[in-house]
């Protein structure tokens, strides 16, 4: 129980009682403030000395003169935000009156507060009345404070050119992180909308607003799909991201001057345009296109789509051209190149060649000198070989690599063939030995069960090895049409391949087309 007080009014004049609690007496300041709400008369002289004795079983007399009864009432405290009101109550004097809940309403009104007031708590004091102890007797409602619009982005938004950090603790230079990759579908960003606040209400009853909350939209370009409810954005195509103030934009085409130090390699999603040159060492993958407006040094370029080289190729020995599509060159020097398509030059030098179908070198000095080119259906060229006899090869027809699988095949098979031989017999006899009610042990029925598991796949493997040998059979038959066109000079020591045969050219031909007839390479006129 807290320690409280109570004016007495008698014949001899109003005193005050003190009455102590778990704390001993109430504060003289308390008291103080509750004798000047009441308007009730005192010395402060003689109040402190009593206070300073702490005897509560003494009065303290306050006034010679009767007043009139105190109602038993509240001193109302109301929290600086305004969020609280916190009521006191204490006792009515000699021969005050109770408080009803009515009038402790109202007092709330007396004190401005009209908004919150909680009747269960003045029914609990009511109830079980304690006097000098607080009771929040009114709550405001708290403003709700709404959220900012905030947008995520789901790709590096830092544009800044960032070489790689080797394990080692060197730095590449080769791999700056240039660029964001995207694919089609990927999420690029999401939007979170604005969550407007709730307002509240202080215990006055005045109203309390949230602050005014930022809105946001996604920006952004082309190749670039909204979500209907307005808060996704999707790429529709492979390519690269990036954030040019607050929009987004996506290419599929990445366009740069050079591939030098100023970009590094260059791994992507999309096609690529270099307006400049690929320096040597450096490097170019991607999924689509490349084109290239200036030279390519000693450098790799790989793309899913087709590579087309304005200039040409300088490859110093290390320079590598692959395209899932055709490779349309100025001239091929010095280098390796494969196409699943067809590749077309004005001259090859010394260089390692493949197309998947045909293989054109038909400008006006049009020529194949060293190295070794290969198609699969056609060579046409101007001039073949060189006067100085540099060691070129060409060759039409099967793919070699064809004919390396074959005998990959052919081993495959016989081994599988050796090995069914030794376990058929054995699984054989086993088959018998059940048949005549021979009993095994779980060991033994766990071996034949592996090894009729082996036996199987042994036999699919066999199947599957024969199927594919056939039809390589079969495209080594169709490269027998292949055949190599020469409009200028074939010169003495170039080697002539088509499928699986070969010449040796030993003197200058001219004009002419290499066939396979009869089970070899034959010439023939254009």
């Amino acid at each position: 129980m807290n320690p409280y007080f109570q004016v007495i009014i008698n014949d001899s004049g109003t005193f005050l009682k003190l009455i102590p609690g778990d704390s001993g007496l109430p504060s003289i300041q308390e008291t103080m403030n509750y004798l000047d709400a009441k308007k009730v008369p005192y010395d402060v002289g003689v109040l402190g000395a009593f206070f300073k004795q702490g005897d509560p079983e003494k009065l303290i007399p306050l006034s010679k003169n009767r007043i009139y009864a105190v109602a038993e009432g509240s001193v109302i405290r109301i929290s600086e935000d305004k969020m609280t009101a916190i009521a006191r109550f204490y006792p009515a004097s000699t021969g005050g009156k109770s408080i009803s809940k009515e009038d402790i309403y109202s007092e709330c009104r007396l004190a401005k507060v009209v908004y919150g007031v909680d009747d269960k708590v003045i029914d609990d004091f009511l109830a079980n009345k304690k006097y000098a102890t607080d009771y929040v007797i009114a709550k405001g409602t708290p403003v709700v404070e709404g959220k900012d619009a905030k947008i995520e982005y789901h790709f590096n938004t830092n544009n800044k050119v960032r070489p790689t950090l080797n394990e080692d603790g060197t730095v590449d230079f080769f791999n700056l992180n240039l660029v964001n990759h995207c694919t089609a579908g990927m999420v690029l960003a999401t939007l979170h909308p604005e969550v407007r606040g709730t307002a509240g209400t202080d215990v006055f009853g005045n109203v309390l607003k949230p602050r005014d909350v930022k809105r946001a939209t996604l920006q952004f370009g082309l190749n670039i799909e909204l979500s209907e409810d307005k808060c996704t954005i999707t790429s529709k195509v492979n390519g690269h991201v990036n954030l040019v103030g607050n929009k987004v934009f996506v290419s599929d085409v990445m366009q740069v001057n050079n591939v030098d130090n100023s970009t590094g390699n260059i791994d992507y999603q999309g096609n690529v345009l270099v307006e400049g040159d690929v320096n040597a060492n450096f490097s170019i993958r991607t999924s689509g296109d490349v084109e290239v407006r200036g030279v390519v040094e000693g450098a790799s370029i790989e793309a899913g789509g087709n590579i087309i080289l304005v200039r040409g190729i300088n490859g110093m020995g290390k320079g590598v051209l692959r395209a899932g599509g055709n490779i349309i060159s100025k001239y091929m020097e010095n280098c390796t190149a494969e196409a699943g398509g067809y590749i077309e030059t004005n001259s090859i030098l010394h260089s390692k060649v493949h197309a998947g179908t045909e293989i054109n070198v038909m400008s006006r000095k049009g020529f194949i000198t060293g190295g070794e080119v290969i198609a699969t259906s056609k060579i046409r060229v101007k001039t073949l070989g060189s006067q100085m006899g540099a060691d070129t090869r060409v060759t039409v027809g099967v793919d070699p690599a064809i004919i390396a699988r074959m005998g990959v095949l052919n081993k495959e098979i016989q081994d599988l063939q050796k090995n069914l031989k030794s376990m058929l017999p054995v699984l054989d006899a086993t088959k018998k030995k059940l048949a005549a009610g021979v009993k095994m042990t779980p060991e033994q029925v766990k071996q034949i069960q592996a090894l009729a598991a082996n036996v199987k796949t042994s036999q699919e493997r066999l199947i599957a090895d024969n199927t594919e040998l056939e039809n390589l059979k079969a495209k080594m038959e169709e490269g027998s049409s292949a055949s190599v066109d020469v409009t200028g000079e074939v010169y003495q020591g170039v080697v002539i391949a088509i499928s699986d045969v070969s010449m040796i050219i030993k003197d200058t031909v001219r004009y002419c087309r290499f066939v396979k007839e009869k089970g070899d390479v034959r010439i023939a006129g254009l």
